[in-house]
């Protein structure tokens, strides 16, 4: 560190580190889940751009770090294109069908490592320690010094995730560094504040703020540094003990007064294969029948569950369709029968087509029933999936060549309404696969009042991958951002219960192995609370990435106009 870093203008060691960086925080996620690498992945990475003194293209080492990190993360997107040709299981299908499963893998991870490179190359021109001030300057100069650069690193950090989970077909903010702290139980508590995405800022700065003090010491080692001082470490614990102290403050706070939703959820456990051939739609239709039978009907009096819910897509045959094609009864008749058999309410996916059948205006939705097929609710998935629920562009070439692969072109809904559980009175905010992925959504379904987030997946696409524990990871911040409890009825896993503090209190699994990927239903109680606090998150979204933002859009129009200024 002393003699400037110049082994890091080594081309290939600079990439090699970048790699390793990336490939390091894998490990934060499932399915290793350990946290302690956030702390320390993005080191090797700092070594190139802050241990230089300067890099021609300072992109492309965080770009290198990205594609390390997402290529492996992200491995299990490939399964969605082979479901496509058939797939249901991890068997070779063939060169064609494997090749689109990787092009898709490639695409997306090229695509999300453009934003590490963005914050790498805004932390080297802007962000990067003024060496002098950092180790020979008074400890208040270098205090300053190293506080200035690690909050600008991790507020550009932040800024890049936001942009990230927001810009190009509606973006794809899956697994921030904040997500990597999932099992943090107090950490997490403090992205009622900030969001998710504000918890990434605590990692960056520690692990900055860390580097410049050991870059201090080694200068100071080696004679050529003279500042001592670590306050800048320090004050950066401090900042991270205090998010802790918020947590615990949560964590150990007094039960606030909660009504209780008696809830049953329905795991189907169909592949992807099986729904679309409408092979097994008989069996699936009588299983539902009988799993919500089997808790909700009256006996003694009394129904055994206020709400049952049954996943994303959980009906064979859509809403409108015509069941009686496979010999089942319509679906009035069907549903009529089923809610008539105990006093509760239930919850299904379903498509819903406005005119013809398969024609255009049909939507991914859920709908809410109460006593009879007639009296019901309907929500229409908001926030799509680009390529697989609609093709964007898809009149243009060349987009428009895949008009024959994608399995379904929907059109997005427009209300964030919750529905309204009538027995006992509860909003419902409801969430259909990847949208208890995105906060900026679901917050907008919070009202003051009890409300419970209900998400209804579909993640068959991803067979026996490791993308069910990973969307269960990135869902259960919603429950801490607006401190509702939540609950996930999954086709194929990860279905549970997590209370307004993120914890998952209970999952259907396997006793013996632990796999989520089986048919059965998980009773519950769900304590809503009465009074529907309204979180800050809740109320202003992600207030706490737009001022990164603009704070890092502001110094960087500041630099840029101060070089003009000084140009003869």
């Amino acid at each position: 560190m002393s003699q400037g870093m110049s082994f890091i203008q080594n081309r290939w060691l600079s990439h090699g580190l970048s790699v390793l960086s990336g490939a390091t925080l894998v490990f934060a996620f499932p399915r290793w889940n350990q946290e302690w690498v956030v702390w320390l992945w993005l080191l090797p990475l700092l070594v190139v751009i802050w241990g230089a003194k300067e890099l021609r293209r300072p992109f492309w080492p965080g770009y290198l770090a990205g594609l390390a990190f997402f290529i492996p993360n992200l491995a299990w997107v490939r399964h969605s294109s082979r479901v496509m040709a058939g797939a249901v299981d991890h068997s070779w299908l063939g060169v064609g069908p494997e090749l689109m499963g990787f092009g898709a893998l490639i695409g997306l991870s090229a695509y999300c490592a453009l934003y590490f490179g963005l914050w790498s190359w805004f932390a080297h021109r802007y962000a990067r320690p003024d060496l002098k001030k950092l180790t020979q300057g008074s400890w208040q100069e270098s205090t300053w010094e190293s506080l200035r650069c690690a909050l600008l690193a991790a507020g550009g950090w932040v800024a890049c995730e936001w942009l990230r989970s927001t810009t190009v077909f509606t973006g794809f903010g899956w697994n921030g560094l904040g997500v990597g702290l999932h099992q943090n139980r107090v950490l997490i508590q403090v992205a009622d504040l900030v969001g998710v995405m504000g918890l990434s800022f605590l990692p960056v700065l520690v692990v900055c703020t860390a580097w410049n003090a050991l870059r201090r010491m080694s200068h100071l080692y080696h004679g050529t540094g003279t500042c001592r001082t670590r306050l800048d470490f320090t004050l950066a614990m401090v900042v991270l003990l205090s998010a802790a102290g918020y947590g615990v403050m949560r964590i150990t706070a007094k039960s606030a007064d909660s009504v209780t939703v008696r809830t049953l959820l329905v795991q189907p456990n169909v592949s992807q294969v099986d729904a679309w051939s409408g092979r097994l739609a008989p069996q699936v239709y009588e299983r539902l029948a009988k799993f919500t039978r089997l808790y909700a009907e009256t006996r003694e009096g009394n129904s055994g569950v206020d709400l049952v819910i049954w996943p994303e897509s959980a009906l064979p045959v859509h809403l409108h369709g015509q069941p009686e094609r496979w010999g089942l009864p319509k679906h009035e008749t069907y549903f009529d029968d089923l809610l008539k058999t105990g006093d509760f309410s239930l919850i299904t996916g379903t498509e819903l087509y406005d005119s013809s059948e398969h024609g255009p205006g049909g939507h991914n939705s859920a709908v809410l029933f109460r006593g009879r097929y007639e009296n019901r609710q309907e929500y229409h998935k908001v926030h799509l999936v680009p390529f697989g629920e609609y093709l964007p562009f898809g009149d243009y070439p060349p987009f428009s060549l895949l008009r024959g692969v994608i399995p379904g072109d929907f059109e997005p809904g427009k209300s964030t309404e919750p529905l309204h559980l009538e027995k006992p009175d509860v909003g419902i905010i409801p969430l259909i696969c990847f949208e208890d992925t995105v906060g900026r959504l679901a917050r907008r379904f919070a009202r003051p009042g009890p409300q419970m987030i209900v998400n209804i997946t579909n993640d068959g696409w991803f067979l026996q991958s490791e993308e069910m524990e990973v969307h269960t990871a990135n869902a259960k911040f919603r429950a801490i951002e607006l401190r509702r409890p939540m609950v996930r009825a999954t086709n194929t896993g990860v279905t549970c219960f997590i209370d307004t503090l993120g914890t998952i209190t209970h999952r259907l699994a396997d006793p013996e192995t632990g796999s989520t990927l089986l048919e059965g239903c998980l009773p519950g109680e769900v304590k809503v609370p009465i009074n529907g606090e309204m979180t800050l998150y809740a109320r202003h979204g992600d207030w706490f990435a737009l001022l990164c933002l603009a704070a890092c859009a502001v110094l960087i129009s500041l630099r840029r106009l101060r070089r003009r200024s000084c140009q003869p």
